[in-house]
């Protein structure tokens, strides 16, 4: 009992300084890639500078950078000896900025990841923690990271405990964890820094027919889930095989990215996309827009743009929910949210996150289909997701042991 009391106060501690210190870092970079953006939007000439901004990042990765694994390294160094280099830090802030001020088809939450836990492992080494201490740390790292950029603190910390191993989760990091993401978003709330939120329109009353309406949306979205990774591994593989020069293939990226831009003549598929959503949820979508954003999302990342596949995913969910919901009879508010939480579920295979992330965003109206949602999605979402480092531990559809890792293919 002692014991336990002597680690409780510990982790308080040592929870509240990285929450607060990440949660600063967080709302810096928040601002940044603000300010970043509205620049580009307001002045319309950086988005030419594209393949200028993929060669810098380049150069800082080439230069400084010891491993680009991005995110996968996060969850290798929570199972392993291995630890994140402090570097990791300024090079993702750095390049996550750059490529929001170019316009790149990339969100900011995968970078928080990477922010917040290689912060966290820094300060895991200053203060002499054990090697399972370090894993406890890097975590409560990723929660504070992911809750100042997104500001949904319950999410992100059950989305760091869940999002390593597929089929338990670190539950002796639960209290560290959700005090750091508390933490780190009453810093961003400092800064005016308000968590996202929004009204869904047109919830349905519970009966079996919408119910099962939901059931198929949720199989569709882990269908458009399983298109999102496949799509992304396949231009990452097609880019390693064919630019293996990291300043050949981020040239070519952002080229392509310009390219298809002015084409189109639309910023909807620059940067993460968050007012696409917004506009989804609230009843106007364009019904390629999900495609489109998966294509240019895996050009612009596989390429070696800095960011993060979560908020595209979201993109590409809300806009999804939103067609395929007027052809179920589900209003497009209501499946746009439906479609963006399903999609994110599929895409990381974190349900419990998934279904927090709803309550968060939503509230709890309608929970229990947001529940079936994400349960439906999980399921069928196959053994293949964004970080090839996950692993599954349990069967989806068996109370079996498998322990493998997810499929890049």
């Amino acid at each position: 009992m002692k014991r336990d009391f002597i680690a409780f106060f510990k982790w308080i501690a040592i929870a509240i300084v990285v929450g607060l210190v990440v949660g600063l870092a967080g709302a810096v970079f928040h601002i940044a890639i603000d300010e970043a953006v509205n620049f580009r939007l307001a002045h319309g000439w950086p988005l030419y500078l594209l393949p200028v901004g993929g060669l810098l990042i380049a150069f800082l990765y080439r230069r400084f950078g010891k491993n680009d694994k991005g995110t996968n390294y996060v969850l290798i160094s929570i199972r392993s000896t291995e630890r994140l280099p402090w570097v990791t830090a300024p090079l993702i802030f750095i390049s996550t900025v750059i490529s929001h001020f170019v316009g790149a088809s990339c969100g900011r939450e995968g970078a928080a990841l990477q922010l917040g836990g290689s912060m966290a492992t820094k300060m895991g080494e200053w203060m002499g923690l054990d090697e399972k201490d370090m894993h406890t740390i890097t975590m409560c790292g990723m929660s504070a990271g992911f809750s100042a950029l997104f500001g949904t603190p319950i999410t992100a910390a059950i989305f760091s405990m869940e999002v390593t191993s597929i089929g338990i989760m670190h539950y002796s990091a639960l209290v560290p964890c959700v005090l750091s993401a508390i933490a780190a978003q009453m810093v961003t709330q400092q800064f005016g820094i308000a968590g996202e939120s929004f009204v869904l329109r047109g919830i349905p009353q519970l009966t079996t027919l919408s119910l099962a309406r939901i059931i198929v949306l949720a199989a569709l979205c882990a269908l458009v889930s399983m298109l999102f990774c496949i799509i992304m591994h396949k231009v990452f593989y097609l880019y390693k095989r064919y630019t293996p020069n990291p300043y050949v293939k981020i040239c070519l990226g952002g080229c392509l990215m310009l390219a298809i831009t002015l084409l189109m003549g639309t910023s909807d598929y620059t940067s993460g996309g968050m007012e696409v959503v917004e506009r989804a949820i609230g009843g106007e979508a364009f019904a390629g827009a999900f495609l489109i954003k998966i294509l240019l999302t895996a050009i612009c990342l596989g390429a070696g743009f800095k960011g993060g596949e979560i908020v595209p995913s979201f993109f590409a969910g809300a806009t999804f929910g939103n067609v395929a919901s007027k052809v179920l009879g589900l209003s497009p508010s209501f499946g746009a949210g439906v479609g963006m939480v399903a999609v994110f579920c599929g895409v990381t295979n974190c349900p419990i996150s998934s279904i927090l992330l709803s309550l968060e965003l939503f509230g709890a109206g309608g929970l229990l289909f947001f529940a079936m949602a994400c349960a439906v999605s999980y399921m069928l979402s196959g053994y293949i997701g964004l970080y090839s480092e996950q692993k599954i531990i349990y069967s989806k559809t068996r109370t079996e042991f498998i322990d493998t890792k997810l499929s890049d293919e």
